[in-house]
């Protein structure tokens, strides 16, 4: 006669991003999101909301919840709305939030790479920070000014360009050029012999823009600076969020993962109603759990 069986529980890296907890809807989900192990991590790829105590408030929830909790900022953290009582802006805002982040204890892209040591593990799970530089441009747009040119002409205009601010920096697309040297020098540093998990708001390939109902406006979804940093620094897969298109995309063999929430007007045009995590690793990479 067999004996009982056993479930066995493992430690698994889930991602979530663009939870935009201002609707109630999202802080509907953010409050049903648990780990299923106690030793489960979680990736939060940027855009948590827009009021620096909303996010902080999330973020503290979730790092009681799951073992390890790794932040990237989104646009919308970034922003300096006038409701915010944190008037801080552009590199003075996200050093504050990088500061509350620490702690919480969750791992920001200003902190050493943290290593999964799960299954497929080691795996260093590094958390970005690069921005945008206006280079995914529209067809027959051959520079920056060109590219805001089209987007103004058919009136989609990111709300970045009147909220984030780039102070110091003379534009947001300086911000981004400093942020690309100073990351690419922390990435070179890691230890060749490892694979990576690349978590970045922004999506670090053109490919998922390609799809976007206007693709103007792309210019403010990411850099073609980082074509080549899912093969140059071993990824075994990418996260990010900002399009509000979940999916699961394969580019050079490596899994993009977009795992973002999005908006409650979003959802009704999903195959199903959301449910919170995708799980990245162990691999290979799921299909997102919305």
């Amino acid at each position: 006669m067999s004996g009982p069986t056993y479930a066995v529980i493992t430690m698994s890296l889930y991602a979530i991003s663009d939870l935009h907890v201002g609707h109630a809807e999202n802080r509907a989900v953010l409050d049903a999101l648990r780990p299923d192990s106690p030793q489960d991590w979680l990736i939060v790829a940027g855009d948590v909301g827009e009021k620096a105590d909303d996010v902080l408030r999330a973020m503290e929830l979730l790092a009681g919840r799951f073992a390890t909790v790794v932040w990237a900022p989104g646009n919308h953290e970034l922003w300096t709305p006038p409701a915010d009582p944190v008037r801080l802006r552009g590199e003075a805002r996200y050093t504050y939030l990088v500061e509350r982040m620490r702690d919480l204890g969750v791992a920001t892209p200003e902190d050493p790479y943290r290593q999964w040591p799960g299954p497929d593990g080691p795996v260093v799970v590094a958390p970005l920070f690069v921005l945008y530089d206006y280079t995914f441009r529209p067809d027959g747009a051959h520079t920056k000014e060109e590219a805001l040119a089209v987007a103004h002409g058919t009136g989609v205009v990111c709300v970045d360009e009147r909220l984030l601010h780039p102070d110091p920096y003379p534009s947001r697309d300086a911000w981004c050029r400093a942020r690309l040297a100073y990351t690419r020098a922390r990435l070179d540093e890691v230890d060749p012999a490892l694979a990576t998990v690349l978590v970045n708001h922004f999506p670090l390939v053109r490919e998922p823009t390609r799809i976007l109902r206007h693709p103007e406006f792309a210019q403010w979804c990411g850099t073609e600076a980082t074509a080549d940093w899912h093969v140059r620094y071993r990824a075994a897969a990418v996260v990010y969020g900002h399009l509000h298109i979940p999916r699961a995309i394969e580019v050079d063999g490596v899994p993009h993962l977009e795992v973002s929430l999005g908006y409650p007007r979003e959802w009704g045009s999903r195959a199903a109603p959301p449910q919170g995590l995708c799980r990245v690793l162990p691999g290979p990479s799921s299909v997102p759990r919305w």
